[in-house]
Order: C-alpha cells, then structure tokens, then sequence
C-alpha cells in the first residue's frame, strides 16, 4: 500500500512535470498569484506525546506526512512561508493566503500533518495528537526547505492557525529548537493566528532572535485572547521582539473572511481549553493549574461549543499586515 502510494505521487508530479514546466517558461503570461511549480513531499516525522517532546525523547511512532511545495514565479532562491493548519486540518481557508504569498513572489510550502497519521480533524477530541507534535513536523520540513536550490535558507518564515498557530508560537522557544531543529536553518520570523497561549513552558521566555507577530480576535472564545496578553506581557518584559495585533468582532477563524464568509456559527462538540490554565511540571508533564494533577482532556475546565466564523474585512486588515511585514522582513520590491 505504501509503494503504491509513493508511486502515485511520484506519477502525479512527473506528469504534471511537462505542464508545470511549461508554465514556468511563460510565466509572464499567468496571474501571479499562480505558482510557476508545485512539488509534493514525504517528511519523515514523529507522533509523540507532550512528555515525550518536553524530555526530547524520540522514541515514538515513525510517520511520514505531507508538504505542498508552491514555488512562486521568479528566480534564483526565494523566500518560502511555512504553513500549518489547524484542528480541522488543510481546509479551504488556506487557498486565499497560499495565493496571496505567492502573487508577492513568495513560495509555500502547506504541511498537512493529518493525513499521514490517519487523522482527518482532531475538534472533538484533541487528545488524539499531543499539542505540540506539529512542530516536529514543522522543524523536518524545515530541514527539506532548507537544503532545496530554489530556496533562500535565510528567508523562511512561520505562520501557522489555530492548533497550527500554537505549534507556531512554541516552535519560537529555543529550547525547543536546540532539542528538535536539526536543519541547521531558523525560521526568520513567527506569525501564530489565534493560537492557544494557555499553557507555560520552563524557559518559555527564551525564544529565537527573531520578530513574532501575533494575530487575534477579540471575541475568540475557542482559545481566547486574554491567555495570549498575559504571554505577550512576559516576553515583553524579556524584551523580545513581538507584538500582538488583536481585531474586534472577529472570532476563532476570522481569516476565512478571505472567502466572503461573514457568519458565525457553533463549532459543534469541538474542545476548548480556555478555562484550562496548564504549565510543565516536573519530567516534562503538563500539569493543570487548578488540580495541581496531570492535564487531561476529560478535566472539568475542557469545554465545548465554541464559535467559529469569518469576518471580511478584518481579514483583509490582517491579510495587509502579514503582506507588509513580509515584503520588509525579505526586502521585496
């Protein structure tokens, strides 16, 4: 099964190989928003538990998932966005922001961290993935990226939603780079959209040299934005580089707003922890606060229903921003 697998993405992309060349020799007659290319990739990755990570013990699952390559019309090596979806996986939402990257002459590269273990979405029970097991993928595709000859190593950045926008934030944490980042590379900058800010690492202050750039709505009662000021604060006080950017009446997902969804809705049985305090506590266990026992799912803070829903024109706000920030941070024309 895994032969044929392999064997159907390695025919999927050579023959589109014929069809994506020809769009690179004329890339000046497409919209720009279109890759020139896109290529497919196994990345050799982990599913691990939370302690697991926290004590660098790899000693999990081998797993291999999947990253979407789009390389943007241009030349020579170019700057790439990481991309990591949320609790619902690569979703329709990810197309606006993948072709807004690329019409700036910015390659993607969309990881699906799904796919590959079986999962389709974790909302209803997020005990199925350890909440920091994203960022062993994200660290291997940055190893991929990193050696590739259409990429500028120097010029990779992070941005990530949600669940992804969490393992955005902590893959920022030096002490998780030092025990997981292999590459050689780092990232250049982090932008984590309404990320779970709830739980306190050790060290968690320490993080990369690099800008971290926050988006969040107010009204978000999936992971509110109160946990994510009161992070904000304490790398501040560190004196890093972040800034958090919070929109009013644009609640968990307010980006999809870039397809034309203006509603809210329930976001049926989904899990929230965001009555949940967490911190790590000895042998890299995530303790709950209020218990003082190890965390689990089924504690009384985890609640469910929240909303979920899209606001046009914040979104176009935060779409501009992340825009500008990454044509000064690569210095684009």
């Amino acid at each position: 099964m895994l032969r044929d697998w392999r064997f159907a993405v390695t025919a999927a992309i050579c023959c589109g190989g014929i069809l994506l060349s020809s769009l690179e020799a004329n890339a000046q007659s497409i919209p720009k928003d279109v890759a020139a290319r896109t290529e497919i990739y196994a990345i050799p990755s982990l599913t691990i538990s939370d302690q697991q990570f926290l004590n660098g013990d790899a000693n999990g699952k081998q797993v291999t998932v999947a990253g979407q390559f789009r390389i943007a019309q241009g030349t020579g090596k170019l700057p790439v966005v990481v991309l990591m979806h949320g609790s619902s996986g690569v979703g329709a939402g990810m197309d606006p922001w993948v072709r807004q990257l690329n019409s700036l002459g910015i390659s993607t590269f969309v990881i699906d961290g799904f796919s590959g273990r079986g999962l389709t979405a974790v909302g209803p029970n997020q005990g199925l993935l350890g909440r920091l097991n994203f960022i062993v993928d994200i660290y291997r595709s940055l190893e991929i990226l990193a050696k590739h000859p259409r990429v500028d190593p120097e010029r990779i950045v992070l941005m990530g939603f949600s669940r992804g926008g969490q393992a955005t934030l902590y893959a920022s944490l030096d002490r998780f780079n030092k025990l997981w980042n292999k590459s050689g590379a780092q990232f250049a900058a982090y932008i984590p959209f309404y990320p779970d800010c709830s739980t306190s690492y050790a060290t968690d202050t320490e993080v990369a040299a690099r800008p971290i750039r926050i988006h969040h709505g107010t009204p978000d009662d999936y992971n509110p934005v109160s946990s994510c000021k009161a992070y904000l604060a304490r790398l501040q006080e560190a004196k890093r580089d972040v800034v958090l950017t919070e929109y009013p009446d644009s609640p968990h997902g307010f980006d999809s707003g870039l397809l034309g969804l203006s509603t809210t809705t329930v976001s049926a049985n989904a899990q929230t922890a965001r009555s949940c305090k967490l911190s790590e506590g000895e042998g890299g266990v995530l303790m709950n606060a209020d218990t003082k026992a190890p965390f689990s799912y089924k504690d009384a803070c985890i609640e469910l229903n929240p909303h979920v829903g899209g606001n046009p024109a914040t979104a176009a706000e935060a779409r501009k921003a992340v825009s500008d920030f990454l044509q000064a941070l690569f210095k684009l024309g």
